[in-house]
Parts: structure tokens; C-alpha cells; sequence
């Protein structure tokens, strides 16, 4: 039997923009994933010790608000500070690219940007988990 992925999915920010995360939320549900949305206006902190307490896979962090750098930086060093580093986080928002290179650079997987399909998200968590 194939492992059912978990992954939470965050809204950090106080972006309020929560559209794209409830699809991907919905896609990944759909594809037979375990979900856990944690709403708009979440810290890294509160992202981390949600994503620690519910034993994720995956951090899924939607960003509109420009503050990615700091956002994704943040909660690399808050898993790094839980030894929860396994865990895999990937995002989707407005990230020019030049920022996506800096962020790879940090440990974090990949960046979905505005039209990529939700079977690109899908594939892309499946080949990445099934280790």
C-alpha cells in the first residue's frame, strides 16, 4: 500500500489573498494526500509547530505579499531549530525568479508560480516524497 502523504498547506503573511492555497489544498486532496490548511495570517511559527505537531511530509507556503525571503527563511531556520528538516517545503506566489535561486539556495524545494497546473504540484510532491 502506498503511503498517504501529509502536507500543510500555510497562508503566511497578512496577505488575505487565500484563493490559490485552498486549489492546491483541494488538488492534493484530490489526489489522495492528506491536507492540513491552516488558514490566512499564520506566522512561521505557528507554520512550524502545526507542521511538527501533525507529523507533515510537506510545507506547502503560499505567498503574495512580497515578504517570501524573510517568510521561507524563517521557517527553514524554525525547522532546522526542531530538527525537522526532512520535512520538504515548496511554495507558489508572485516570486521573481531571481529570488526563487535564493531561496533553493536555502533548502527549500520548488516555487510554483501563477498558471502552473495543480497535476504539475501533484507530480512534483510525489516524486519528491516517495523516498
Amino acid at each position: 500500500m502506498e503511503k498517504k502523504f501529509r502536507i500543510l498547506v500555510a497562508k503566511p503573511g497578512l496577505d488575505g489573498h487565500d484563493r490559490g492555497a485552498k486549489i492546491i489544498a483541494n488538488a492534493l486532496r484530490d489526489a489522495g494526500m492528506e491536507v492540513i490548511y491552516t488558514g490566512l495570517h499564520q506566522t512561521p511559527e505557528m507554520i512550524v509547530e502545526a507542521a511538527v505537531q501533525e507529523d507533515v511530509d510537506a510545507i506547502g507556503l503560499s505567498i503574495l505579499s512580497g515578504a517570501h525571503l524573510v517568510i521561507f527563511s524563517k521557517v527553514m531556520e524554525l525547522l532546522k531549530k526542531e530538527e525537522a528538516q526532512e520535512i520538504l517545503v515548496f511554495g507558489g506566489g508572485i516570486i521573481p525568479e531571481d529570488d526563487i535561486e535564493k531561496l533553493t539556495k536555502i533548502g527549500v524545494g520548488k516555487i510554483f508560480t501563477p498558471g502552473t497546473s495543480t497535476s504539475e504540484v501533484i507530480s512534483y510532491l510525489k516524486n519528491s516524497l516517495k523516498n
